[in-house]
């Protein structure tokens, strides 16, 4: 059964990082108290690993990572769970593929070991990363991603700004943009919100909603603690 709990950002204002979804984490985990950490998303592997470690201690977890371990594969295939951090999502993809880590982190999740991403660590769960935020300042082999879900995210949603005079495209129109070439749904995080699969269930939890997109539909909003099974199906 797989086991997924998918952050739009590991950072809301006005709280501390990872402290809006401390309490959800801790419930997902549950019995478990080692995570696996993948610090690939950023350059700084060893100091991105040490806030990470240093922020999960304070929960009375223990935290491995990757960035450090001579075996990357073997440390995959023997972790209780993994964490992948957000940074640049096409930097990340990139280094897994490098690694010959996709199949085999899929392989884990969808055997039920419990996934844990933010931002970056988020798209990598959908079937592609098309729908990031961020510039491609590295071109990995394929955009295809770990599809352990079957839609995809956009991390960090933002409503358009009625009051703003910024003409450029709204992250909706860009989700429009994707759907002229792409098929798969769409679900808009906002920060603060996050997504909990539990085998054929899912939730929207956190402190913010969410905005479905759904190609030729007009986008619907999703609210806290908004079932979303249908789009498991």
């Amino acid at each position: 059964m797989k086991r997924l709990l998918l952050i739009s950002s590991s950072r809301v204002h006005p709280t501390g990082y990872l402290d809006h979804c401390e309490e959800e984490m801790r419930d997902f985990l549950g019995p478990v108290r080692r995570v696996l950490f993948v610090p690939y998303a950023l350059r700084d592997w060893a100091g991105y690993a040490g806030r990470f470690r240093e922020r999960l201690e304070k929960m009375g977890l223990e935290v491995d990572s990757l960035g450090s371990s001579p075996d990357p594969g073997s440390a995959v295939r023997s972790c209780p769970s993994l964490f992948v951090g957000g940074g640049n999502t096409f930097r990340l993809l990139h280094e897994l593929y490098e690694r010959d880590l996709i199949e085999l982190i899929r392989a884990r999740a969808r055997e039920g070991m419990p996934y844990l991403g933010a931002s970056a660590g988020t798209n990598l769960a959908c079937p592609s990363i098309k729908t990031t935020n961020d510039m491609p300042i590295v071109q990995p082999p394929s955009l295809e991603a770990l599809g352990l879900v079957p839609f995809n995210i956009n991390p960090h949603y933002l409503d358009p700004d009625p009051s703003s005079t910024h003409k450029g495209e709204t992250r909706e129109e860009r989700i429009r943009e994707f759907h002229e070439m792409n098929d798969p749904p769409v679900v808009g995080l906002r920060e603060g919100a996050m997504l909990r699969v539990e085998g054929s269930r899912m939730t929207l939890r956190g402190t913010s909603g969410a905005r479905l997109f759904l190609k030729g539909e007009i986008p619907r909003e999703i609210p806290i603690g908004g079932n979303l099974d249908f789009l498991l199906a």
